[in-house]
């Protein structure tokens, strides 16, 4: 019984815990608030495993007029959460509850 629930612990924290969520930051070249914002993003994709990419606002007409002037812009699962300068705390904080909210799925699942 123990082993096995250590088992099953051990397989949970191996796992991503917000492997499920795709963040897209739509962004442009020379912009000193995209870079730091990647960075912060790049940091947080190794500790949690989501799935990240990046738009470049200016290669289509209506992604440049409906981000232009908030870059960076970042959608988790194509909700826009972030704009301008990320905060890191309620990044981490977006994160932790999307984690635990997949973990009580996968607890109801099981």
């Amino acid at each position: 019984m123990f082993l096995s629930a250590l088992t099953s612990w051990w397989r949970k924290r191996r796992t991503a815990p917000a492997g499920h969520l795709r963040l897209i930051m739509f962004t442009r070249k020379g912009c000193h608030l995209c870079d730091d914002a990647w960075h912060l993003l790049e940091a947080a994709r190794q500790k949690y495993g989501f799935l990240l990419e990046s738009v470049d606002v200016d290669r289509e007409a209506a992604l440049l007029e409906k981000y232009g002037g908030k870059v960076p812009v970042i959608e988790v699962n194509g909700k826009m959460r972030f704009w301008g300068r990320i905060n890191r705390v309620l990044l981490e904080r977006l994160l932790r509850a999307e984690g635990q909210r997949a973990e009580r799925k996968d607890q109801t699942a099981d």
